[in-house]
């Protein structure tokens, strides 16, 4: 069998180190909200309250932490 060559090349679009990234924190309770508000929280990694997380910067990650503003905030960096 010959062996396939794998694009080895450096990926220049977006170089290691250099995303910016923004810190969130879960702060409410998830219970009594609708099942769409859960998985955006399960979705932003947060496992149990108070916890504080580092996520890339970004549309995606800023759609869904303003889908749930009153469970989760930003915090200064």
């Amino acid at each position: 069998m010959a062996a396939t060559k794998k694009n080895t090349a450096p990926d220049t679009k977006h170089p290691a180190g250099t995303s910016k990234k923004i810190r969130i924190q879960y702060y409410r309770s998830k219970n009594s909200t609708p099942f769409k508000h859960k998985a955006v929280v399960k979705g932003l990694g947060f496992t149990r309250l108070n916890q504080i997380v580092e996520r890339v910067d970004n549309a995606s990650i800023r759609g869904m932490v303003k889908t749930v503003p009153h469970l989760v905030r930003i915090l200064e960096s």
